[in-house]
């Protein structure tokens, strides 16, 4: 067989072999909803709790399928029921307008019982324990990294704006293009991405001179204003469209952009 046969031979496998790992996530069967599930999506998750009926079993589907298709484990501790539900609403929560959607750039949540330092370390005696969540990169990437804690006290207070899970899920969906930068192009239509900007860039001045009740760390970059504006968003939406009325708006166009204001 001459060298341009096995150059075909060679393609030909390698491209089964690419749309095999594409499919074969997808292809997960989704087990059933269990019926105990409802009452804590109910206790423990607001956003549910204020769906009707009808999308109270759409959300339940979508949680199905994300444990269908991400790796949920546990660094430290014994992974309960309520874990798991927190980790896939938080990722259903800011898709869920979006019918179809699909964390094609994760594959695994590893839950630390607590915050963790920079270089992803849990050490019950370090004083350094400052990261309650990052989405990895290099060896880490497709892989996200919560503290538990957080996770679990980002769905207990209501209406606070602050959700640790959504934030990272957030830069999750903000990732999908290829860069973090504050802009979430599979959101925001082309049009919208100058003028996004600009209100970003106008809204974490604010919060830089302490004009803002927009969480201090959305000052520090695009892609932490992003996100942290999404936990408000989610979180207390009526106090942010009466405090940040354009910013609301934008936001329900990215994350609902089928559902009028």
């Amino acid at each position: 067989m001459n060298k341009f046969w096995i150059s075909i031979l060679i393609l030909i496998a390698i491209a089964a072999f690419v749309i095999y790992k594409i499919t074969s996530k997808s292809s997960n069967k989704a087990k059933s909803f269990p019926s105990d599930w409802h009452q804590l999506l109910l206790k423990h998750v607001e956003f549910y709790e204020q769906l009707n009926a009808k999308a109270q079993k759409r959300f339940q589907h979508r949680i199905m399928i994300f444990l269908s298709e991400v790796y949920i484990e546990s660094v430290s501790f014994q992974l309960e029921d309520l874990d798991r539900i927190l980790v896939a609403a938080s990722g259903v929560i800011p898709v869920f307008g979006f019918k179809n959607w699909r964390y094609s750039n994760l594959s695994t949540v590893i839950l630390y019982p607590d915050h963790f330092n920079k270089n992803l370390v849990f050490d019950k005696t370090g004083e350094d324990k400052m990261v309650m969540g990052l989405v990895g990169t290099g060896r880490f990437e497709h892989q996200m990294i919560l503290s538990r804690k957080a996770l679990h006290n980002g769905f207990a207070k209501h209406n606070d704006r602050l959700n640790t899970g959504i934030h990272e899920f957030v830069h999750l969906i903000d990732k999908v293009d290829g860069v973090t930068d504050g802009v979430p192009e599979r959101l925001l239509k082309q049009a919208y991405v100058i003028p996004w900007l600009k209100m970003v860039h106008k809204n974490m001045e604010a919060i830089n001179d302490n004009k803002s009740d927009i969480r201090k760390y959305g000052g520090t970059n695009e892609a932490e204003f992003l996100a942290t504006a999404s936990e408000y968003f989610f979180e207390n939406p009526k106090r942010m469209k009466r405090k940040h009325p354009d910013l609301y708006k934008m936001l329900s166009a990215c994350f609902f952009p089928d559902k009028k204001n």
